[in-house]
């Protein structure tokens, strides 16, 4: 996208359709009580069930897990599906398995266990519908309102993690942390019913929706020979380790796509061995209250607003490649200050830092997620999304697992210190990138040239 595009975008604005109207009042819903489940998840090991350092650690590994474990073939299954029925699907398991959580709790039988089932199953849900909900917003809202609509979505979610911590400490202190999780399940609750409502559907090539007719089987033929649920020319009927090798070779083969993705992935150990013990951080060493973490978390999260805000100004001034460097130039040695306080007066750096980082990553992550779903072939989105992250996600539970080991080991503040270098030192990968010489990103993959 160039900057001429992008400041055509900012411009012209949000898109005000009716269907991405329902789909972003479901998907900021549903991020609020995800947001108010990532503080309430944690609070509900740490003051009910007492669990130590490590087990909190675990508890965040495991939400990401699913990644690794089912994140290259999910992408293939995705991009034989029609979208919006996988995010249906995902979203009602989703509610259920989070709403098993208070009800256990309220039984007097909510275990550890438990909440590790939940975490991995409702991961194994956030898989899925990440995959089809990146697929589906270009068919939304079409090519030229990408930026706007990724903005706005971030802008919404931006909001959610404003909101969401303080809502979850509020809930805390009144009703319990597991209500929380209970508040988590209903907004999923939510963006069912909005998603039901969306109209619009994806086409397939030879011009058909490309989701089952009422009282269909969802597996007629096409006129092409394929099936209802395939995309990109008899994909179900190609084995699937051959699809999820494409998705693969193209990443690989791609040195935008390859560079961004080892970014991601040391990016995302050191942000979730950072986040990982940062309740515990807050709560033991920094002496916060379940309110006060709720609000230290909803300040810091106010950032991803002023990012949602700045992300297509900066790519109008700077331009996508250019604004996206430095918008993670910033944001980097931001996480430096979280852990340099001390007592009450460390909340404040905390602060500061949980603001200043968010603001840089959430304005970089629109500029990204604008440039892959305008750069990657349509037939090979979900298989090449799923491809980068399953290395980006599948690195969140091992950063996860990583500082709680490390937080045993060296103690919570020297972990999150070592976290933030860690952070800093993954721009080198993106300064060594061909990324760094770009004003904007490309628009289309290089054509191969002919021998």
């Amino acid at each position: 996208m160039t900057a001429a595009a992008a400041t055509q975008a900012v411009r012209n604005g949000p898109p005000r359709t009716r269907d991405f109207r329902l789909l972003w009042i479901g998907e900021t819903t549903s991020m609020l009580g995800s947001a108010v489940a990532g503080v309430a998840l944690p609070l509900v090991a740490v003051v009910t069930l007492r669990a130590g350092t490590f087990a909190v650690g675990l508890l965040t590994a495991a939400a990401w897990l699913p990644w690794l474990l089912v994140g290259l073939p999910a992408g293939a299954w995705v991009d034989r599906l029609p979208k919006r029925p996988v995010m249906l699907a995902c979203n009602t398991v989703s509610m259920a398995v989070f709403a098993s959580v208070p009800v256990a709790a309220w039984s007097g039988v909510l275990t550890m266990t438990h909440l590790l089932v939940a975490a991995i199953v409702g991961g194994v849900a956030k898989v899925f519908f990440n995959l089809a909900y990146r697929a589906y917003l270009p068919a939304l809202v079409g090519d030229e309102r990408l930026l706007a609509a990724n903005t706005r979505l971030q802008g919404g979610e931006s909001a959610a993690q404003v909101a969401g911590p303080g809502l979850a400490g509020l809930l805390a202190q009144g009703f319990g942390a597991v209500s929380g999780v209970l508040a988590d399940a209903l907004s999923f609750g939510v963006a069912v019913l909005c998603l039901r409502s969306i109209r619009t559907r994806e086409t397939c090539r030879d011009g058909t929706a490309g989701e089952p007719r009422r009282g269909g089987g969802g597996n007629e033929p096409r006129r092409d020979g394929t099936a209802s649920g395939a995309y990109g020319g008899g994909t179900a009927r190609r084995r699937l380790r051959a699809e999820i090798r494409d998705g693969l070779r193209f990443v690989v083969g791609d040195p935008y796509l390859r560079t961004l993705t080892v970014f991601s992935a040391l990016s995302n150990i050191a942000l979730m061995g950072y986040q990982s013990i940062q309740v515990v951080f807050l709560t033991r060493d920094l002496g916060a209250q379940p309110g006060q973490v709720g609000l230290v978390l909803a300040l810091a999260g106010a950032g991803g607003l002023l990012g949602a805000a700045l992300a297509g100004r900066i790519a109008a001034r700077f331009g996508t490649a250019r604004g996206f460097l430095l918008c993670e130039a910033f944001a980097a040695p931001m996480l430096l200050l979280g852990p340099a306080g001390s007592g009450g007066t460390g909340l404040v750096p905390f602060t500061a830092a949980g603001f200043g980082a968010g603001a840089g990553i959430v304005a970089s992550n629109i500029l990204t997620s604008t440039f892959r779903q305008r750069y990657c072939p349509a037939e090979l989105f979900g298989r090449i999304t799923a491809s980068t992250s399953a290395l980006n996600y599948g690195a969140i539970p091992l950063g996860g697992l990583l500082g709680g080991v490390l937080g045993e080991a060296v103690g919570v503040r020297g972990t999150m210190w070592l976290m933030a270098a860690v952070q800093l030192l993954s721009i080198i990968v993106l300064l060594l990138g061909p990324l760094r010489p770009l004003r904007d990103f490309p628009t289309r993959p290089p054509t191969p040239s002919r021998p």
